[in-house]
């Protein structure tokens, strides 16, 4: 079973005897299916400021390995300067990753520890921490002229409504607990609605396919120039879905922000070969950063 990580190696608010921040290291198991029945792995551990390296990080990770077992497959980061570092200790250990925005389970467990554990520190030093996802993007690519969707619709669900979702026929996808154990939007509840985004397509299995290679990260609305669709996928990688030119989309689109928004900014995108299928060529869960 595949099993994906989520690391986190910076400098926290707390500092060491010589004045100096320490650092630490935060890996995590990404939730990969909607019920979380067992608690998802997790492994911390500080650094002193003067072991900060490619090495100290490879030693790190392969003792969360021993601990969890059994290594992950892949290892999500979203932190692009800490790139080199990251890649080199992981691609030692033969393990891929990749920076991604898809780092949900690491940015709710960051910010309770900064929050919680941090401050209880008594060297704690309070003040804003670099911790955002955000980062520089390109201009919008547009999708392979082989995938286009031929129709696309804005719909939404009750939360309620993934109670089963492991029955669904999915052949592409990706989620993540929405509810009880192991929540990552824990004010949701049974009845909140789960905006999201349907694609229409004849080679559905084939455009599905490609997305899943994308690390998929969330829906976005770009409304400069003019408004479009967009996905937003791996660092900083912008796809075109739809340009949206007339007052109706105009209008859907900010039902659907507000939507996401009333959501803990949960939302999904889903993709079929018509719209009385039963089945998802693919169907992913996200949740945009606030």
């Amino acid at each position: 079973m595949q099993k994906i990580w989520e690391l986190d190696f910076y400098s926290r608010p707390i500092l060491d005897e010589n004045g100096k921040k320490v650092w630490e290291v935060l890996l995590c198991e990404s939730p990969l299916q909607i019920e979380q029945t067992e608690p998802l792995f997790r492994f911390s551990q500080f650094c002193p400021s003067t072991q900060v390296n490619s090495i100290w990080l490879k030693e790190a990770i392969e003792q969360a390995i021993e601990q969890a077992g059994i290594p992950p497959t892949k290892i999500r980061f979203f932190r692009q300067q800490m790139k080199n570092m990251i890649t080199k200790s992981c691609r030692d250990l033969g393990i891929d990753a990749t920076v991604s925005r898809r780092t949900i389970a690491l940015q709710g467990w960051l910010e309770s520890r900064m929050t919680e554990v941090y401050p209880q520190d008594p060297n704690y030093q309070s003040g804003p921490a670099p911790m955002s996802v955000r980062m520089e993007s390109p201009p919008a690519s547009p999708l392979p002229d082989a995938l286009l969707g031929e129709k696309w619709a804005f719909v939404s669900l009750a939360a309620s409504d993934f109670a089963d979702f492991n029955q669904w026929d999915i052949s592409f996808g990706e989620a993540f607990p929405i509810l009880g154990k192991g929540s990552l939007a824990p004010e949701l509840t049974p009845d909140s609605r789960i905006p999201g985004l349907i694609i229409f397509s004849s080679r559905a299995t084939a455009l599905a396919g490609w997305m899943s290679g994308l690390d998929l990260a969330f829906l976005s609305v770009d409304e400069q120039p003019q408004a479009r669709l967009l996905l937003e996928t791996g660092a900083n990688d912008r796809w075109l879905l739809a340009n949206m030119v007339d007052a109706q989309t105009k209008s859907e689109a900010k039902n659907f922000l507000a939507a996401r928004e009333k959501a803990q900014q949960v939302h999904f995108l889903a993709i079929q070969s018509d719209p009385e299928s039963e089945s998802f060529a693919g169907f992913w869960l996200l949740q945009a950063p606030d």
